[in-house]
């Protein structure tokens, strides 16, 4: 039985700042039927606020609770471990950063920061890890679906160049880490079997729900999708789609 959907947003609902033919639709198809609805992104250029506003410019309604975000993960770990933030993000995240209390250290934290990811922005990251600094990665995407059509570097290949500098790995809070996929779905009051989870990226999104212990991951050949991607992951996903539209037809087929 499938009770609850988990969305992601880039490349799946819309691309650049238009939603994708039918994705609207397919949407507001999923809350007609009573599925609960989570949105799983690992944008890292905007902050929520934007995020939320842009989607409701393009007919996407998505209540705060619904949505989440690698930032808020971010925070949520930054608290509990009485850390503040060395942030290497774009600017426009920053807000998402704000007023952090007092701390007993520091994390490195890094996403996408497009163009600050200049040499002395990344050095000084490094010196700061080396001298003892936590280091959290947002997202480690190889690439993303630029505005322009074309494939772009993500924040992947900057945590991995971080990594090898200071033979450290990075704790990772966004897909396809499954403390990311768990508590989308303890939000839904769901078990994870009960749940689909629609993408673009087999890696991040398809294999990490499957792994993470979700029922069905359904991968869209929209966004990044390139042919033979269904291929290259394991967990393999639970089929492969044309678009959101066709997922949601799999899913109404489904339900029981």
């Amino acid at each position: 039985m499938i009770r609850a959907v988990l969305l992601d947003l880039a490349g799946v609902v819309y691309q650049g700042n238009q939603p994708l033919l039918g994705a609207v639709d397919a949407v507001a198809s999923l809350r007609n039927a009573g599925l609960r609805l989570r949105f799983l992104t690992n944008t890292t250029r905007m902050p929520r606020r934007t995020l939320l506003r842009g989607l409701d410019k393009m007919g996407v309604e998505i209540a705060d609770e619904e949505l989440f975000t690698p930032a808020q993960a971010a925070r949520v770990w930054l608290a509990t471990k009485r850390l503040s933030p060395h942030l290497l993000i774009h600017p426009d995240l920053g807000e998402d950063f704000a007023k952090f209390d007092a701390s007993v250290g520091e994390a490195v934290v890094v996403g996408d920061a497009a163009q600050g990811f200049t040499y002395t922005a990344l050095n000084t990251a490094f010196r700061k890890l080396l001298g003892g600094a936590e280091f959290l990665a947002l997202a480690r995407n190889r690439s993303f679906k630029d505005e322009d059509g074309e494939f772009s570097l993500d924040a992947g290949a900057f945590v991995a160049a971080l990594e090898y500098a200071c033979q450290r790995e990075a704790v990772l809070v966004g897909k396809p880490a499954p403390d990311f996929f768990k508590a989308a779905i303890a939000s839904t009051a769901c078990d994870g079997k009960e749940v689909v989870m629609v993408g673009d990226d087999a890696e991040a999104d398809v294999a990490g729900a499957l792994a993470a212990g979700i029922g069905s991951a359904l991968l869209v050949r929209t966004g990044k999708y390139r042919p033979g991607d269904e291929n290259k992951v394991h967990p393999a996903p639970s089929d492969t789609v044309e678009d959101l539209a066709a997922a949601v037809r799999w899913i109404m087929e489904r339900l029981g």
